[in-house]
């Protein structure tokens, strides 16, 4: 992670609380001591005032420090070691048995369990359906039929495929593989307090929420899908829609069915983003780190600019470590007057003015 991503002050409180996951981000350089450390090292805390953070092991020593003998950060633990192991043995052979991991590692299924998911973020089932997910979704990119797709990422039959992913993804990966084609999507453009807004939802759910865009957006984003305009039996879920985007600090978009489609990073992000609760708000390293990879906040930006459902997977919530609003699809205004709602009280946040950070700007979804 370089030194942009995040602050001191977020370094300072990640070394407080002596959290793991940033291990390898960064390294605490104690000054009054000569010594740097990991952000995990279990020794008492320093005073602030002595404390410099690096990026790397080299630019402490370049900076006359030592490495500390506790924590050791220069080398790799006896945990990480087994967990990038374990990592290397799941893309290599696919979905392993909790028990042939832990007799790979040497640890027990249950400690081994715990310890991956504490690493990762996922389960190390979960990683592996993940990565199976991911591989499908780079084989229809690259042209392949569905069926080769499916058995070349390691799927036993394409019914396992839909039935680890029914639910989650929405779309199946024909879907994904021709462009919407066979799918019915119905639209309509609503006047709201912040613009007028495209509501697009398919038979399983909300599939496009945008701001400033009709038709023609929406064909480019589905090129294949036939659009109607929706009629008496979306009226309701239309009216939730706009009511949730009209009061985004209620719950009433938690129960606004989905219908998205996305790489499995794509989709974790986005999960990640909907358990922002309302008034709150993260930075991208932030949200990385709730996905278990601290190093991955510019992949972070690119996932959530890739969000084609505004509000109801709420982007917005994400903004710069270094202060302001940050970039948005829609611009600044919306992104700030959501935030304002919703009563996120950091003055920064609320300032007039087109504020974007260092961060990665939440780009145009497509």
């Amino acid at each position: 992670m370089t030194n942009t991503e995040l602050s001191d002050e977020e370094r300072w409180q990640i070394a407080l609380a002596k959290d793991r996951r940033f291990d390898g981000a960064f390294v605490t350089g104690v000054h009054s001591t000569g010594i740097y450390c990991r952000p995990s090292c279990p020794a008492r805390a320093p005073h602030r005032k002595n404390v410099r953070f690096y990026a790397t092991p080299a630019e402490a020593e370049a900076a006359g420090l030592r490495a500390c003998k506790r924590c050791s950060p220069k080398t790799q633990s006896a945990e990480e070691a087994c967990v990038l192991a374990a990592i290397a043995a799941i893309r290599a052979d696919g979905a392993m048995t909790l028990e042939a991991l832990s007799e790979l590692t040497g640890y027990s299924p249950t400690h081994f369990q715990r310890l991956f998911t504490r690493t990762v973020g996922l389960s190390p089932a979960a990683f592996a359906r993940a990565l199976r997910e991911e591989r499908v979704r780079e084989a229809l990119a690259e042209g392949s039929s569905v069926t080769e797709a499916l058995y070349a990422a390691g799927y036993s039959s394409p019914s396992r495929f839909y039935a680890e992913t029914k639910g989650r993804l929405g779309m199946t990966a024909s879907d994904w593989s021709n462009g919407g084609e066979g799918r019915v999507i119905y639209w309509s453009v609503v006047p709201t307090s912040l613009g007028e807004m495209l509501v697009a939802a398919t038979d399983i759910g909300v599939c496009c929420l945008s701001f400033g865009e009709g038709e023609a957006e929406l064909q480019a984003r589905f090129p294949k899908a036939e659009l109607r305009e929706g009629g008496g039996a979306f009226a309701a879920l239309f009216a939730r829609v706009t009511a949730a985007v009209e009061d985004p600090a209620s719950s009433i978009s938690a129960d606004i069915p989905l219908d998205v489609k996305g790489t499995a990073f794509q989709q974790k992000c986005w999960e990640a983003l909907r358990t922002i609760p309302p008034g709150e708000t993260r930075s991208y390293g932030e949200q990385a780190a709730m996905l278990g990879n601290p190093n991955a906040s510019r992949a972070v930006g690119s996932a959530n600019g890739a969000n084609k459902i505004a509000v109801l997977i709420p982007c917005h919530r994400v903004v710069p470590a270094s202060g302001g609003v940050g970039g948005y699809a829609y611009g600044p205004e919306i992104k700030r007057e959501l935030l304002r709602r919703e009563g996120a009280g950091r003055a920064d946040l609320l300032a007039s003015g087109d504020l974007f950070g260092d961060e990665p700007p939440h780009g145009k979804p497509r």
